[in-house]
């Protein structure tokens, strides 16, 4: 990656959400690059959160040893304040500093109803989901942060689904999904502010139609076969974790990343910056294959896109 360190060993990252889907490509990515990566979450090899998922936080964090980096499992439920207390008190007892922090909590999947209007959806799952997807970032952001501006320079990565821009004009299907969204672009742009006098940097980033370990069990296929599934042309578009997690790996090595802070952007938009690509070699843009052919019916094929 032009301009890029290879490895940035020394710095000390908590990803909060790091037990699947894009959290994990986040760790195992910065742990390749070197990182010492505290992987937190709800799910562990005693006990599974809600989801009823099989993967671990420490698996997670054996991958991200098995990558070059340190990987540590720390469970935790970040709607729980004295959890993440403990966590941040960890943090800063074992490494006395942290210096990115990847919010990626989210655990809303079973609780959304898709085109459903308010009226007819289930309250309670609706502001559990907002609570999952938003509050889980306050609860991170008022523990962690303390720690991680102590150095100057800190980085806050806010993973949402869609960029401000494409959610400003788009209804996602779904009031509460909709909110939390839009919600989780808005802290990055609210800690860009409170980080600035610290030297500090909060990017939102959303990953493309993610291939992650649920959604390739939906469509009945593994990452070896994934092109079989039986899917629209934007599922030929999708990307593996590490798409995005190197994107933020590249980000966290940038000695001029400030210039992001306060902003919304893709993994695709990362890779072009960084130069970077998926595992096979490609660079994904499906968000602007969903706008200019799902959308604006352009004539490009998928094969454009990646």
């Amino acid at each position: 990656m032009a301009g890029i360190r290879d490895t940035i060993v020394s710095v000390i990252v908590v990803v909060a959400g790091a037990t699947r889907g894009t959290g994990r490509g986040m760790a195992v990515a910065l742990g390749a690059a070197g990182a010492t990566v505290y992987c937190a979450g709800r799910s562990t090899r005693e006990r599974r959160s809600e989801m009823n998922r099989p993967e671990t936080i420490e698996e997670t964090a054996e991958l991200v040893s098995s990558a070059g980096g340190t990987g540590i499992a720390v469970p935790a439920d970040f709607l729980d304040p004295a959890q993440v207390a403990e966590l941040a008190a960890r943090v800063e007892r074992e490494q006395g500093r942290l210096d990115v922090l990847v919010n990626d909590v989210w655990g809303g999947d079973h609780l959304w109803q898709w085109e459903t209007p308010v009226w007819k959806q289930d309250q309670d799952d609706g502001l559990r989901l907002l609570r999952l997807a938003v509050d889980t970032h306050l609860v991170s952001a008022r523990h962690l942060l303390p720690l991680l501006i102590r150095h100057e320079g800190g980085l806050v990565v806010e993973i949402t689904d869609g960029t401000w821009e494409f959610n400003r004009t788009r209804y996602r299907g779904n009031v509460y999904y909709d909110l939390a969204k839009v919600s989780v672009n808005r802290l990055a742009f609210a800690w860009s502010h409170e980080l600035r006098p610290y030297g500090g940097t909060a990017v939102a980033v959303t990953p493309g139609f993610l291939r992650s370990e649920a959604m390739l069990e939906g469509f009945g296929v593994t990452e070896e076969n994934w092109r079989e599934a039986k899917a629209d042309g934007a599922w030929m578009v999708s990307e593996t974790p590490a798409y995005a997690g190197r994107g933020v790996a590249a980000l966290a090595q940038d000695p001029d990343r400030r210039r992001w802070s306060g902003s919304s952007v893709t993994s695709g938009e990362l890779a072009d910056a960084y130069g970077i690509t998926d595992v096979d070699g490609s660079r994904p843009q499906v968000w602007r294959y969903l706008d200019e052919v799902g959308e604006k019916g352009g004539d490009g094929t998928w094969e454009n896109y990646r």
